[in-house]
């Protein structure tokens, strides 16, 4: 009686398609990321309150929400931690306020998206809220920061930070006072 033998090709090939298959699930599910709550597109930043884990300068903190680093839309403060950049005029003082408005808000902040919602360094751009006060909007009143109306948001928003520039120019507060 002829016994039945396997072929060792047919076994090579089912355990290599196995483990084809294994890998290829194991991938895609690593890539795929679930969506955050309040419908929010993966990989972008959901509005809502948001710990923040740490203030980096006036216009840059890092939320505790998965470490995302938030860059405040529509400002820009002097530096003072950019590398081979001297730390500018009015930077710390910028650093300061921006630490103390979080302090206030007990680290807690509501972010609104309004607009591009990263920058070309893939942070993600923010409106921060503390109750009625916008940290934003607060920085350029106190002339911590320029306005920077040239990029997508809305125009609620620019004509904001546009009064409070003006504001801040013709009280020559922090940076326009020299």
């Amino acid at each position: 009686m002829a016994r039945y033998r396997r072929s060792r090709w047919r076994q090579y090939v089912a355990v290599s398609v196995v483990l084809l298959l294994a890998v290829l699930r194991w991938w895609s599910e690593r890539q795929a990321e679930p969506l955050p709550r309040g419908g929010a597109v993966a990989g972008q930043l959901p509005p809502g309150i948001h710990n923040v884990e740490r203030v980096v300068d006036g216009d840059t903190l890092i939320l505790s929400t998965r470490r995302v680093r938030v860059r405040l839309q529509g400002v820009d403060t002097p530096e003072t931690v950019r590398e081979f950049t001297p730390v500018e005029p009015w930077g710390p003082e910028a650093s300061a306020f921006t630490k103390a408005f979080v302090d206030d808000a007990h680290g807690k902040l509501r972010v609104e998206i309004d607009g591009e919602p990263l920058d070309q360094y893939g942070r993600h751009l923010a409106f921060l809220w503390h109750g009625d006060r916008l940290l934003n909007e607060e920085l350029v009143r106190r002339g911590l920061a320029r306005a920077t109306l040239q990029y997508d948001f809305s125009e609620g928003k620019k004509e904001r930070l546009r009064r409070a520039q003006h504001d801040a120019k013709r009280a020559r507060a922090g940076i326009w006072s020299q």
